[in-house]
């Protein structure tokens, strides 16, 4: 058993690779004439078994003919007391009732006695019983039987004989050999077979005729896609494709469009890290140069050399932050994480720089749990601080305000970031969010606010910059983010940090 399931292995694993390399069509076909096929050999088989019976009830009519004719040539011999059947049938008078010479005849009388009276000796004496309910009127019963070797259908009929010297009940018993019958049985089956074999093959050309034409758009729509360009990823157009496709067209499209933006973000990112690091390269460049001719003091060359090295590394690894957030768009959801331990941490991280420049900070959080991953929102909180902590004055006041907005469907977390500096002016504010434009800060590469919005934009937010005003004087920027809430994983209550000055 065990031999036979692992030689049985290998030949599914076959059978299945088989069917995976099937086409549409052949699927289809075998789909539906295999099944199609079973039935027809089961209707043939079942259509077989009828003719069958068809051909005994036929042919047992003729055998109970048979059988009332020797009926009708017996008589009664012999004294009241002892009568004895007498039969006189010669075998040319069953002649008229063989169908052809394929078949033979047999017949045996029995007596009164059960005593052999007239027929072929040899043939078995019926020893059953006539049914109760038979479709003859007669005493007749039909069994199979076995005669010379060859099997035989045999009638028997209990036949009354009355005469001068008394009566009785003779037993007829005529037997026919099978072949007529199952000639004819096997007729029927061949030209039922031959009519289910032309269904089948109409079948097979309708169904491949079918699949043909409902393919075709596929196998268009295959041609087009095959011949476009390498960079073309312009969305696919198939306004004649059946309803069917059209899931598939819409996935693809949308594969295309995440793979163009992915694309122009490469391309952006290259066009401005080529266009950005070549001014620093440059400045380095001749920096190194003054140095060697000795232009300028070597501590000083060196200071100006760690200056540009700075900014160009600073500028570099924003760059590379841009690009990381096109990298966490593209692996879909994100984790569930408190917003807030985010934002202290990031807090206590720029401890020193904001104790550095003096500044009345306050920190408040509430638990808001949002979807984005760990360095994303580290990177946000971290440049709308570094952003303010630029344009705050010395012992100015910076505030960073987490709460839950429930106003809105669903909830949002809102990070407020709150600074006393010179604010926006309203002319750059259409740019301001926009790579490499800067607020006129010394120093900046113009990508701490672009950053930001890439960011929350990839997480499903908004960003909004609007100066505070106090009677009618900018007083400050105020930064705020929103992002989508999810259910609370944390307890709900205000916590409250004050990093001192």
């Amino acid at each position: 058993m065990a031999e036979g399931a692992v030689r049985g292995a290998p030949l599914a694993a076959r059978a299945l690779a088989w069917l995976h390399r099937l086409s549409m069509r052949g699927r289809l076909l075998l789909g539906i004439l295999l099944p199609v096929s079973v039935l027809v050999a089961a209707n043939s088989f079942s259509l077989y078994q009828q003719a069958q019976a068809a051909a005994n009830t036929a042919y047992d009519r003729t055998l109970l003919a048979s059988a009332k004719a020797i009926g009708e040539l017996l008589d009664v011999t012999g004294t009241p007391d002892a009568p004895r059947l007498l039969a006189s049938v010669p075998y040319s008078a069953l002649e008229a009732f063989e169908a052809d010479n394929r078949s033979r005849i047999y017949f045996k009388i029995t007596g009164f006695q059960g005593e052999m009276v007239s027929g072929f000796e040899g043939l078995p004496t019926w020893r059953g019983k006539v049914p109760d309910q038979g479709i003859y009127a007669a005493l007749v019963d039909f069994y199979d039987g076995v005669y010379l070797g060859q099997p035989v259908r045999v009638a028997v009929l209990l036949q009354p004989v009355a005469g001068q010297a008394g009566q009785g009940m003779a037993t007829i018993q005529v037997a026919e050999t099978l072949e007529l019958r199952q000639t004819l049985a096997r007729q029927v089956l061949v030209d039922t077979l031959w009519r289910q074999a032309a269904l089948l093959l109409v079948i097979a050309a309708v169904v491949w005729w079918v699949v043909q034409r409902a393919t075709r758009p596929v196998r268009a729509l295959s041609a087009a896609i095959a011949s476009r360009e390498a960079d073309d990823l312009s969305p696919i157009e198939a306004p004649q494709a059946p309803r069917e496709l059209m899931p598939l067209i819409n996935a693809t499209n949308e594969a295309l469009q995440r793979q163009a933006r992915l694309l122009a973000h490469q391309k952006r990112f290259v066009r401005d890290a080529s266009h950005q690091l070549r001014t620093p390269l440059a400045v380095l460049k001749v920096q190194v140069q003054s140095a060697r001719r000795g232009d300028l003091p070597p501590p000083q060359a060196l200071a100006e050399i760690e200056h540009t090295v700075d900014s160009a590394t600073r500028l570099a690894n924003q760059m590379l932050a841009l690009a990381k957030v096109e990298q966490l768009r593209q692996q879909g959801d994100a984790p569930v994480l408190d917003w807030a331990d985010t934002v202290r941490e990031v807090a206590l991280d720029l401890a020193p720089l904001i104790a550095e420049a003096g500044l009345d900070f306050e920190l408040a959080t509430v638990p808001a749990p949002v979807r984005g991953h760990a360095w994303a929102l580290r990177e946000l909180v971290r440049n709308l601080l570094h952003n303010a902590l630029k344009h705050s004055p010395p012992g100015g006041a910076l505030a960073v305000r987490l709460a839950k907005d429930l106003a809105h469907g669903g909830g949002q977390a809102v990070l407020t970031v709150a600074d006393n500096g010179p604010g926006i002016a309203e002319a750059l504010r259409p740019r301001l969010m926009q790579p490499f434009t800067s607020a006129g800060s010394p120093g900046g590469a113009g990508l701490g606010l672009a950053i930001c919005h890439e960011i929350v934009l990839s997480l499903g937010g908004s960003l909004s910059l609007d100066n505070r005003l106090s009677a009618g004087r900018v007083t400050g920027l105020e930064a705020t983010v929103r992002l989508p809430s999810v259910s609370p994983q944390v307890p709900s209550r205000a916590v409250a940090d004050n990093i001192p000055p």
